[in-house]
């Protein structure tokens, strides 16, 4: 699968642009110095400092195509493909926000990461929470 040479998100076979944020699609993920774990420590990493909380947050809804293919879909049973779309560009949208919130107040790293969701009428809201913090890496002993 390629992957967004800017936000490092999976791509679908055969797209040259990323549908998050535009950017051109490579077969590897993008290389990132910015780190992010669901743990709240990160093995071969010391807490230098910790920032405070940081989110990232969007809400999404399908199109009248789109619900249409999904109504097809949830007839026929199994994964409605529609949906699955734009929950994963709505989770890697509030993960990306989620960065750069933590990077304008100088992280380098969020640890804790909280992935949430919601869903209002037809619009679903997924929220990424964590901790914003400075590591570095730990000196071999």
């Amino acid at each position: 699968m390629p992957f967004c040479s800017k936000c490092g998100a999976q791509m679908p076979e055969g797209t040259k642009f990323c549908t998050s944020c535009g950017a051109t699609v490579g077969s590897q993920p993008a290389p990132t110095e910015f780190l992010v774990a669901t743990t709240p420590t990160m093995p071969g990493y010391r807490i230098k400092r910790i920032l405070g909380v940081v989110t990232g947050m969007t809400a999404r809804t399908r199109g009248v195509g789109g619900k249409f293919v999904a109504g097809i879909q949830s007839m026929v049973g199994g994964e409605v493909s529609a949906f699955t779309y734009e929950i994963e560009k709505a989770r890697v949208e509030a993960i990306q926000r989620m960065r750069e919130q933590a990077q304008q107040i100088g992280a380098n790293a969020v640890i804790g990461l909280d992935m949430e969701s919601s869903d209002l009428l037809s619009v679903i809201v997924i929220s990424a929470t964590g901790t914003a913090v400075i590591v570095e890496p730990e000196q071999p002993t």
